[in-house]
């Protein structure tokens, strides 16, 4: 069987809270082929956090995009952990894993796209060092018209009969399907397609076993040392 190619999940959230870049940090030690986060913008800066509010994952409260960032970089986001970046995420994992990058709300895509241009342009990123992800199709559409070399995945959580005209459409890369979604048909159709199929989220071994005999590309996980042993 191929080798899975392993998703730290917001990080290594099964250690380190999700989305900081103590999780990012512990991901890469734990060796983590690529690091998955989540991104709104924020005043024109990409802020990494995965719900559209602030309870659940730090003391603070309220959406996201209403709040200034001097407010969401003073807030707690588990163990003294701060909301961070795109940018400093990147800069902390210095091309020692791929990073991708899921876009959550309106006007990310511009954003992603500069950041991923400047790192390959300045910082010696390649472009194959990057993904980014969404459920958003405008998004992806938006990202795809601005550079034709990023990778793009489309994200699917139910049974969707028009993902594959997008991904010929739009030049997709891969699809990033719920783990219930993963069947064997659907792996070998999207494989006949010319698309990667990276599966989320699996931290059960026994499903990782399962996927990987199924011939899954990638595997997303909050554990990222269940996947690296294999």
């Amino acid at each position: 069987m191929k080798k899975l190619i392993c998703f730290a999940h917001r990080g290594a959230s099964g250690h380190e809270p999700e989305n900081t870049l103590s999780a990012v940090e512990k991901a890469v030690d734990l060796g983590a082929d690529w690091i998955e986060v989540d991104v709104y913008a924020v005043k024109g800066e990409l802020i990494v956090i995965h719900d559209e509010r602030l309870e659940r994952t730090t003391n603070g409260t309220g959406y996201v995009r209403d709040k200034s960032l001097a407010y969401l970089r003073s807030l707690d986001a588990g163990k003294g952990q701060r909301i961070p970046t795109l940018r400093e995420v990147l800069d902390s994992v210095d091309r020692r894993a791929g990073i991708n990058v899921e876009l959550k709300g309106p006007k990310t895509a511009g954003l992603a796209a500069a950041l991923i241009e400047e790192y390959v342009r300045e910082r010696q990123w390649h472009y194959e060092q990057f993904i980014v992800s969404s459920f958003n199709r405008r998004q992806l559409r938006k990202v795809r018209k601005l550079n034709t070399r990023i990778r793009i995945g489309i994200l699917i959580d139910r049974p969707r009969r028009h993902y594959a005209i997008f991904a010929r459409r739009y030049d997709a890369y891969s699809v990033h399907v719920e783990i219930n979604l993963a069947s064997a048909r659907f792996i070998t159709r999207a494989h006949e397609r010319g698309l990667k199929v990276f599966v989320y989220t699996v931290n059960n071994p026994e499903d990782i076993d399962r996927l990987q005999a199924l011939g899954v590309d990638g595997i997303f996980t909050d554990f990222p040392e269940l996947v690296v042993t294999r």
